[in-house]
């Protein structure tokens, strides 16, 4: 006669089959990295954004219950599953070892995150701290070390989704937030769902009950709840009125006679291929084919000849200018007497006026523009002396033009909140961003920079134009659609309408409270966690 095993025997038999704490740690360090490489897949040039809340679901499962000390392994592995293959690109013509090094110490931050989320999910609503624990892990890496690292954060793989807009509300921070609660809200729900499965179908304890009533299922609806929220607010809140006018613009590739690190001995080639590009955008206009641009732009390096020392080049770009009729950005390198080093520089010339206004790059790129611990590294390899040693500039003011101010974010200021919202706030009406992506070959680095210009055009509400030496080019709405793009390594000429506007978004004006406010309360989070963990050491009874 047969007889159904009691509970005890039931849960008995379960914990014999069930995988023993080392297998269960490699289990979740392996679904860590196979998510952090889901998070690659969602970023582009590729449009999966729905992958993004997929990674961090698993990412969510893999820390849910772990140690500390686990969560931070667990973090490493996912930081470098997504940052291996996505910056990649920094060793094309160096080597593996800067881009191993950098990977290295990007994924340090993701630990921290790891570990942090891990603290954090001893209290009620996991999926929101997590969420906080990684817009926390972000703000620290786009900060530290050497002026920090932008590159890779969530928000900057939702150009094509439908949380864009949440960019308005509180910039970047906060629709990497909702990235992370979508994902983490998520996962909370299928545990929700397979406890209630489990404890339909198998004889339990009454605290394998989920759905609303648990501190887990309270979570997933939280978290929908705030998501949802977020996404409709920008849809519900009225157009700017701040609407000044329309302008015709053109961003001008003059493309570089070949790739790799030797940009920079290719000068006058280059410089010669921009003015070539815009005589025929001068010819263009004046046979009747293309409309005359109010506003042109050139990338970053397009006169490495410096047009401010040189007659013979000022007299060159005055020329085209003076044929286009309308008011150009040179990107360029400029020396400056008496300053060790040249500035990064995109210089307004006015046509009929010649150079009128100048603006120099402030957030240059370390080990690149500059050499942090020069002499230091020096010992290790001589590949040091291949960065610059460029001085920054200071002054966020826009380029004062005929047409209208014009912000500018050259390269890799574009990764970061503080550069771009400083030109906006101090009245620029459309943003530039000239760009030098020649040195990254043909690989993924100038589509995940044309993603972030795409998420500051709605962060600020701005048009924004983005000129690259190689490519990719682009004119983009200030909703983030893209209304012309080049190829890349190809000379091309792009020409379109933007409107520009006098308003600033809620994330212009108080972006950097939200994120605060953000981080704060996973700080404090992880403060009530270690006051209960010291509390309990000395009274285990608690």
């Amino acid at each position: 006669m047969l007889t159904t095993p009691s509970i005890q025997e039931q849960e008995r038999r379960r914990d014999q089959r069930r995988p023993g704490p080392a297998a269960r740690a490699a289990w979740r360090i392996a679904a860590a990295g196979v998510s952090g490489v889901v998070l690659y897949w969602s970023f582009p040039p590729r449009t999966l954004w729905f992958l993004a809340p997929l990674a961090v679901a698993g990412l969510y499962l893999a820390l849910r219950h772990c140690s500390i000390r686990l969560g931070g392994v667990i973090g490493l592995v996912f930081g470098a599953g997504f940052l291996l293959p996505l910056l990649v690109w920094t060793g094309t013509y160096v080597g593996p070892g800067p881009w191993l090094a950098l990977v290295l110490l990007q994924s340090m931050f993701f630990a921290a995150t790891g570990a942090l989320v891990a603290a954090l999910s001893r209290l009620p609503g996991a999926a929101l701290w997590t969420a906080a624990a990684w817009v926390a892990g972000e703000a620290a890496r786009t900060r530290v070390p050497f002026g920090g690292f932008g590159w890779g954060r969530a928000a900057f793989g939702q150009a094509d989704g439908p949380l864009l807009p949440v960019a308005a509300l509180g910039g970047a921070p906060l629709l990497s937030f909702a990235v992370v609660l979508t994902g983490a809200a998520t996962a909370a729900a299928l545990v929700g769902v397979v406890r209630r499965l489990r404890a339909t179908h198998q004889l339990g304890h009454p605290d394998l009950r989920v759905g609303p009533r648990s501190p887990e299922g309270w979570a997933a609806v939280v978290g929908v709840a705030v998501v949802l929220a977020l996404t409709a607010s920008p849809l519900a809140l009225p157009r700017p009125l701040g609407v000044s006018e329309e302008l015709t613009v053109a961003v001008v590739q003059g493309n570089v006679p070949r790739l790799g690190l030797d940009f920079n001995t290719q000068r006058r080639a280059v410089l010669d291929n921009h003015l070539n590009q815009t005589r025929r955008l001068a010819a263009d206009v004046r046979a009747g084919r293309t409309p005359r641009p109010d506003l042109v732009i050139w990338p970053e390096n397009s006169s490495d000849l410096d047009p401010v020392h040189d007659p013979a080049v000022a007299r060159e770009i005055s020329e085209v200018v003076d044929a286009v009729g309308a008011p150009t950005v040179i990107g360029a390198v400029v020396r400056v007497p008496g300053e060790p080093g040249p500035r990064n520089t995109a210089l307004l010339w006015q046509p009929g006026a010649g150079l009128v206004d100048s603006y120099a790059k402030r957030r240059l790129q370390p080990f690149g523009e500059t050499m942090p611990l020069r002499d230091l590294l020096r010992t290790f390899t001589p590949l040091v002396d291949r960065a610059g040693n460029f001085v920054p500039g200071s002054d966020a003011s826009p380029l004062i033009s005929t047409v209208a101010p014009i912000g500018v974010a050259t390269c890799y200021e574009i990764a970061f909140d503080d550069t771009v919202r400083d030109t906006i706030s101090a009245g620029a009406q459309l943003l530039a961003v000239p760009s030098n992506n020649a040195t990254f070959g043909l690989t993924e680095m100038t589509y995940q920079q044309l993603a972030m210009s795409r998420v500051r055009a709605v962060e600020h509400d701005r048009a924004v134009l983005v000129a690259a030496t190689s490519g990719v080019s682009a004119v983009i709405a200030p909703d983030g659609a893209v209304l012309a793009r080049s190829g890349q390594f190809e000379p091309a000429v792009l020409v379109a309408r933007v409107r520009l506007s006098t308003t600033t978004t809620q994330a212009t004006r108080i972006g950097p409270l939200i994120e605060a406010t953000i981080v704060a309360a996973a700080l404090g989070g992880a403060g009530v966690v270690g006051v209960r963990h010291r509390r309990n050491q000395r009274d285990p009874g608690i």
